[in-house]
């Protein structure tokens, strides 16, 4: 007889490395990320959820464009006011932040001169994913609005 009477002795510590190896993947996959209005939220980091964008148009008038646009699209939760100081400009950035076909959007508005502003569309699934597709088509929207 062989090694009969002890069976395998490798597959126990070789299913302990794989289930130690699958929980290290998890970990990786979940983390905390930051989002275009300042805050943070949780989702699966290193992936593209951004979509940037600059208009020739003040920053009041895409303002209003980003508001409706969520609103028509989905639900308006939150408005924000950031204030930021340097030594030669006084920076706003406004952001506006709602759920859009049951993900989590996150809109900024940065007024870069008097008629150039730049906007970030950020999107997440319930689950912490991207939806690029989604932030596209309401980078799309606000353009669009912009144009009428």
């Amino acid at each position: 007889m062989l090694d009969a009477a002890h069976g395998f002795d490798c597959i126990a510590p070789m299913k302990t490395k794989f289930f130690l190896a699958l929980m290290g993947l998890a970990l990786l996959a979940v983390g905390c990320v930051d989002t275009v209005s300042g805050s943070k939220a949780g989702g699966a980091p290193f992936v593209k959820d951004k979509i940037r964008s600059r208009y020739e148009r003040p920053s009041e008038e895409v303002y209003q464009a980003v508001k409706e646009v969520i609103i028509h699209d989905g639900v308006l939760i939150n408005e924000n006011t950031l204030h930021g100081q340097t030594n030669t400009v006084n920076q706003v950035l406004r952001a506006v932040q709602g759920k859009v076909n049951e993900c989590r959007v996150w809109v900024s508005v940065e007024q870069i001169s008097p008629s150039v502003t730049a906007v970030a569309v950020q999107t997440r699934t319930k689950s912490g994913f991207s939806d690029i597709d989604l932030a596209a088509q309401l980078d799309k929207e606000i353009a669009l609005k912009l144009v009428r």
